[in-house]
């Protein structure tokens, strides 16, 4: 009898335990999922032009790095693993990020326009351009000089931006009158064809019409008489 009531306090312990077991991975479950979901709303809102604040990387990030951290953030937030409704938008900024950095020319110049911001923010608070990134000064600063220097950089990159579309529009507006002054030479030549073709086609028209004319009996002019008084 004690090892029958042994034997079924143990079965009870054991499953208890399975079902321990159980609810940790469902918890781990959510909560992975929950993360996930987290991840791809912090993609959403980074911005769109900054592929470092994307990625949530250091300019500094070797291009190794960068590449080691898309592979983990791609996988974390894949459509295929994430329920977000949003999650294959997520994973195409995150594709057009890393692609963007490990374009040299095009990461060059992104690097450029945050040095350019480095450069400002520094003269904004007094500091030395020549100020290196561990110094005291910059370490006590509140807000930190990093979240200062993404605040300056995006204010350079809309800039850019802005810019860079201006000048789209601008070209397009010239081609738009230039592709209708080369309309206009075409109608031109168009309607020169269509008279000069018109005037042979009545060439004929006009020869009988002349021979008429001429062939036409003339009317004798009348002599006036001078009255003698």
């Amino acid at each position: 009898m004690s090892t029958t009531t042994e034997k079924a306090a143990t079965e009870n312990k054991s499953q208890a335990v399975i079902a321990d077991v159980d609810i940790d991975k469902l918890l781990s479950r959510e909560a992975s999922a929950f993360q996930r979901e987290i991840e791809v709303e912090r993609i959403l809102k980074a911005f769109k032009l900054n592929p470092y604040d994307i990625l949530d990387i250091d300019e500094g990030t070797t291009p190794e790095g960068i590449k080691k951290k898309y592979r983990q953030l791609s996988l974390f937030i894949h459509p295929d693993k994430t329920p977000h409704a949003r999650a294959p938008e997520a994973f195409d900024l995150l594709k057009k990020a890393e692609s963007e950095l490990t374009d040299k020319d095009k990461r060059e110049e992104l690097d450029a326009v945050i040095r350019q911001a480095r450069l400002l923010l520094l003269k904004e608070l007094s500091l030395p351009t020549s100020i290196p990134d561990d110094d005291d000064r910059l370490h006590t600063l509140q807000p930190s000089f990093k979240s200062r220097l993404r605040v300056k950089s995006k204010e350079l990159l809309i800039e850019e931006e802005v810019a860079r579309r201006k000048a789209i529009k601008m070209n397009l507006a010239n081609e738009g009158l230039e592709a209708k002054r080369k309309e206009e030479e075409i109608n031109q030549k168009k309607r020169k064809a269509e008279e000069d073709k018109n005037w042979e086609e009545n060439r004929e028209q006009r020869v009988d019409s002349w021979r008429s004319f001429a062939s036409a009996p003339k009317k004798k002019k009348k002599t006036k008489v001078n009255i003698l008084g």
